[in-house]
Parts: structure tokens; sequence; C-alpha cells
């Protein structure tokens, strides 16, 4: 069994109106702790603080917090952490990517930028903590998916709904392990009063590995409908990609070839250090 600790409070959560951000309210709230939600967007039945996490009064503008949660994206982080600290922080919690090293090589030049800024925050991050005195996590989901709101599993859906088809570059033999936004608040939760996880980065995959092409699958089941999946050749899918772009907002040449990639990663450190257990993929819209 993993030993905990309390969670230091007060507690707050940056970039609350995240995808993750909701499920983590909702798991401080049953645990009676009233968060403050740091966001640019509005979150309901919270204490809501309005903040750009790059103000050098940020300070002036949040609460004394004793445990951190970061959900913005991480390479706003740097710049808020002197806020932070004067504000009492003493655990950090914060979620970076594994796009940090399956984008790094990417012939996307935008997709390299996200890796290289990624890595360079997670380092600031790193070396102000340690500084300081702020025990740290970092957490590096892969696939994040949650039925309705997420890029990436839900766009399957949203075009499997609208075209009843959904088409493969090749056979989609790459691997994936979706993890839903809600095991990564209830691991971001044990990650921070778990002593073990201080000072350490972990992989978080979801409950299961499996193909693209079976990743698909589930989500046509999740939707009550039988899979069409269409294998097209990879230079076909390429061209097809090309010419749907502007009615598909964020897609790049380099999808159809990543769906022949695995991104597999190892969560075993996680499992050990504070008991981390995803569920299996089997989204319902």
């Amino acid at each position: 069994m993993t030993t905990q600790n309390p969670l230091a409070t007060p507690v707050l959560v940056l970039g609350a109106s995240s995808l993750i951000g909701g499920y983590l309210l909702d798991r401080l709230r049953a645990r009676d702790i009233d968060p403050v939600a740091v966001s640019r967007q509005p979150v309901a039945d919270a204490c809501w603080v309005d903040a750009d996490l790059t103000d050098p009064r940020l300070a002036e503008r949040l609460t004394p917090a004793g445990t951190v949660f970061c959900l913005a994206p991480i390479w706003l982080l740097p710049a808020a952490l002197p806020a932070l600290k004067a504000r009492g922080a003493t655990r950090l919690v914060a979620f970076s990517s594994t796009s940090r090293f399956t984008k790094s090589d990417s012939p996307e030049p935008s997709e390299r930028a996200v890796a290289k800024a990624l890595a360079q925050a997670e380092a600031a991050v790193i070396a102000f903590c340690e500084a300081e005195g702020i025990a740290w996590t970092i957490l590096r989901p892969t696939l994040i998916y949650a039925e309705g709101r997420d890029g990436n599993v839900s766009r399957l859906a949203s075009l499997i709904g609208r075209f009843g088809v959904l088409p493969l570059s090749g056979h989609g033999d790459g691997l994936r392990q979706p993890v839903h936004a809600d095991d990564l608040a209830a691991g971001a939760l044990a990650a921070a009063t778990a002593p073990a996880a201080a000072d350490h980065a972990y992989d978080l995959t979801g409950g299961e590995t499996l193909t693209y092409r079976a990743m698909a699958g589930r989500v046509f089941e999740g939707l009550g409908r039988q899979p069409r999946l269409l294998s097209l050749p990879p230079a076909l899918f390429k061209l097809m990609l090309t010419l749907a772009k502007p009615f598909l907002p964020g897609a790049t040449a380099t999808m159809g070839a990543r769906m022949a990639r695995d991104l597999t990663f190892d969560s075993a450190a996680a499992r050990r250090d504070f008991g981390w257990a995803p569920r299996d993929f089997h989204p319902r819209f």
C-alpha cells in the first residue's frame, strides 16, 4: 500500500478550466477541501481567480497556498513560480506531456516547438523548486480523453458521427495508451500526498495498450455503432488529410504517419510510488 501524507492546504489549482480541472476540483471537494481555482475562464461552483500566470503582479492576485496543482500548459508555469513561492507553496504537482518525447523529432516544426517548450519548462520548474525547497512532481500523460470534451478521442467520435466511417493511414498498427482525465485527477491527488512521489517525474498511461485501429474500434462501440474502418494507402491518406485540413483545425500532415508508430510508455514507477491504477479504454459517448 502506498504511504500517504495529508494534503498541504490551502490548495490552488492553476488552469482549473482545463480538461482535467473539473475532475480534480470534484475530487478535492469530496475530501472536504475547498480549492481556489485560477484560470482565464470562469469556473462554476468554485472560488475563482481570473489571473494570467505570466503577470508580474500575480502574487497580489493569489491567495496563500500550501499545495499547487498546475493543469495549465507547463511552459506558463516558470513565470508564476516566484509568486507561488511568495504565497507559501511547499508542494507542486504539474502536468507536462509525453509529447515531449514523441514529437521531438517530428517533421512538423510546430510539433518540435511544443516538445522543446515542454522540455525547457520541465527543466525550469525542477531547477526553481529544488533551489527554493518546494517538493515537485511532474506528470506526463499519454493520449488524454474525456468523452465529448477532448481533442483526441472525441474528435474521432465526432468524425465517426458525421461520416459513419473512419479512414486510417495503412492498417493503424501503432500502439496507443489512452488515459482518462478523471484518472489523471486521481493520480495527481495521490502523487501530492505520496512521499515517494516528491521530486520525481512520471509517465502516466491508460490501463491498457492497444493499436490505433483497436482504439478507433472502441470509439465506434462507445457510440453504439459497429466499427467501419477504411484502410487507405499512406500516400492517399496524406493527400486526403491535406485537402480536408481547412475543415479539421489542428490537423497536420504527420497524423497519418503517426498511426503506424508505437507511442507507448511505462507507468511502473507511478504504480509503485503512488498507486497509479487507471481504467481500461471503454469510452461511452
